[in-house]
This record gives C-alpha cells, structure tokens and sequence, in this order.
C-alpha cells in the first residue's frame, strides 16, 4: 500500500470518527434537560425509618383493607361521617335561590338523608338542603343523630356555566317538592321569573369580573423534561395534582383553592420514558376570584415565573408568544387591585366562600 492511500485511509478514518462524535454530541446536545439526583437533606426530605418486623420487640400489625361497614350502629357513625365530609358551603340569598319548607314536627337527621334527592344538582347548577337544628338553632346540611325543626332546599343562580334558566328552575321546583313531600312538609317556591332574572343579573356582574391569568414559559435553547419541571417547581413549594401534567401550589388554609397551577402536555407526563419527552412550553397559571387577596397570588405567580424561567434558561411569553416586561406586570398588579375592591364591595370577596362558589 503506498504513502498516499495511507494517508487518505488514515484522513478518512478520522474524518468518520469526527461524523460519529458530532453526531453523539448533537444528539446528547438536543436531549431534553433531566432532572438531577437529590440527597434527602437537599430535598428537604427525613431519612425514612424501616426498622424490621421484631426490631421493636413488637409483632407488625396485620394489614387492614378498607371497607365501608353498614351493619349495625358503626353503619350510622359512617354515614354521617360520609355525609359531614361532602357538605356544601351553606346556602346564602346572594347567589342562591331559596325554598324554606314548613313542618309542623320536629324531623330526625335519619329521616331527612333518606329524603334526599339522589343527586345534588338542578341541571348544571348545585342543589342543597340545609335543616335548621334543634340543639343549636343553626342552619346545617342533615345529620345522623340530629333533629330539625324547619328546612330549606336552595339552587345556585350562577356559576361559570351560565345563569339559572327556566328549565333548571323547574328542575329546582320538582327536587324541593319531593323532598318536601317525603318529610310532609309545605314547601314556599320565590316567582320564578324574579330568580331567573336575579340569576342573569349575577351571572352578568360574574362574567365581566371573572379573570383567570396565565403566563407561559418558552424553554429558549433546550427543552425540558416532565421530571426537571417537576423537580424546579417543587423547589417553589408545588406539588403533583390530581392530573398528570399538573402541578398546584397549595393553599395557606386547609381545604382553600391552589394559589397557583403548574400544567404541561398529560400525554408527555403519561409517556412510557417521560425523561425522553421533550416539553418546549409549560403554563403558570391564577385563577383570581378562588384565591385571597392577602395570600399575595400574583405577586407569587410573578416571582415564580421569574424564578423557573431563570433556573431553567426559559422566557416568558403571553398568549401570542410576546414577551412579558416586568413593566406589564406591574399594569397588572393595579388593575387587579381594583377588580379585588369591586368583588369586595359586591360581598363576593376573592377566596370568600360565595366567591368560590359563583366562580366555579
């Protein structure tokens, strides 16, 4: 072999390894970001303790399935339980329409569930039942074990779906008569025309100060896996919703709406391999009338953008891909200032039971 193919084999052997390793490092290059090995003290986490069956001296307990147990007096205590764990908000004039029911005696707790209707809505607006108790003289959703000595069946004037129309009304009107009917009680029906137009009145003053905000983050070189997100947002205080591809920032008061949301594609969250999914784009977002004004909701939608779109090299953007100034920011703190005092002044307080009841 002489001199010259030598050389071109040698050239062309290193020209081939050069094609290789660029092609390994476009690829490694364009790998969306993971997220990285913590320790349990940089996560903030204990070290678990999982001492053995009979470490302790003590024999591991059997493990019990969960059951719902109707038989006897312990069946009561569950239901109750059962029925105190799903009630409502109470009833308010504000948003609700309101039937009270006259009896004219005295009505056991057990008497009234076995009345209920076997849904708790009138078309897409929620239905309740409220007693007025005996033993306190407060108006409360029917328990076990209590006695009533009057009634009252209420439906929604509004949500987001719309305002209380005429067929949901008489929807409203058959529920509360049958109840009425199972206790053997009067009940009083308001004009229906009135409510239906007291519910379009709500439903106009809620639709024009309704906002629910959102900020994009744009991943500006490389994308990001559904694991780094997860891991940067948790470091902001966020944890997994109940929605893959979903992350909240939890209230400061126990059962109160997630301040802020956290979402991204469900399906790349649901991937076999999510560290090999590449997300370009996740959504911050504040759904305003739900959350305290005190709790400083933008202001913490704000600073945690800044700080995920920093940490993990990203913009942020609106709707149509624009940039956000901080300046932009700042017009939007004021004006939402003005809409907290309007829903103030309507007793529909951002946060407000009433409030998270219209805006829902």
């Amino acid at each position: 072999m002489s001199t010259l193919q030598i050389s071109l084999t040698i050239a062309g052997g290193l020209l081939l390894a050069g094609v290789v390793a660029h092609s390994a490092w476009s690829a490694r290059k364009n790998l969306p970001k993971r997220a990285t090995p913590e320790t349990t003290s940089e996560a903030g986490l204990e070290p678990a303790q999982t001492d053995a069956p009979g470490d302790s001296g003590q024999e591991p307990q059997e493990r019990q399935e969960p059951r719902f147990d109707i038989d006897g007096d312990s069946g009561l205590g569950a239901l109750t339980t059962l029925m105190a764990l799903e009630k409502k908000p109470g009833l308010d004039a504000l948003i609700d329409v309101i039937a009270p029911v006259v009896i004219d005696a005295v009505v056991s707790g057990e008497a009234a569930l076995a009345a209920m209707p076997s849904t708790r809505r009138a078309g897409s607006k929620p239905f309740g039942v409220e007693g007025l108790s005996v033993a306190n003289g407060e108006w409360e959703f029917p328990c076990a074990g209590q006695r009533y000595s009057a009634f009252q069946c209420g439906v929604q004037l509004a949500n987001r779906v719309g305002a209380l129309n005429q067929i949901e009304y008489s929807e409203f009107v058959i529920k509360a008569q049958a109840f009425a009917d199972a206790i053997d009680g009067a009940p009083e029906f308001p004009e229906m025309h009135d409510e239906v137009a007291r519910g379009r009145e709500l439903d106009q003053f809620a639709s024009a100060h309704d906002a629910q905000l959102s900020f994009t983050l744009r991943a500006l070189n490389t994308a990001w896996s559904p694991g780094y997100v997860a891991q940067n947002a948790a470091r902001l205080g966020f944890v997994a919703g109940s929605i893959p591809g979903r992350m909240v920032l939890p209230a400061n008061q126990q059962g109160g709406a997630p301040i802020l949301g956290l979402a991204f594609d469900t399906q790349a969250a649901m991937a076999e391999d999510p560290e090999q999914t590449a997300l370009r784009e996740i959504t911050l977002s504040l759904d305003v009338p739900q959350v305290p004004r005190g709790d400083q909701p933008f202001a913490r939608m704000c600073e945690a953008a800044i700080a995920l779109a920093t940490g993990m090299d990203g913009v942020i953007v609106d709707d149509n891909g624009n940039l956000i100034p901080a300046s932009a920011m700042d017009g939007i703190a004021t004006e939402l200032e003005l809409l907290y005092d309007t829903l103030d002044q309507r007793e529909l307080s951002a946060g407000s039971v009433l409030a998270r009841r219209l805006f829902s």
